[in-house]
């Protein structure tokens, strides 16, 4: 994971050359909470 203004890029760490997601932080935040919450 990484944070650049606006964006929170994500990738395999495995697969250093392979695809990102980006996500707006809001996004993000939203994913962390809903893992956090369902024990994810």
């Amino acid at each position: 994971m990484a944070a650049a203004p606006g964006t929170v890029h994500v990738r395999d760490s495995k697969n250093l050359r392979g695809p990102r997601l980006a996500f707006a932080p809001s996004a993000w935040a939203g994913f962390v909470s809903f893992a956090s919450a369902s024990g994810a």
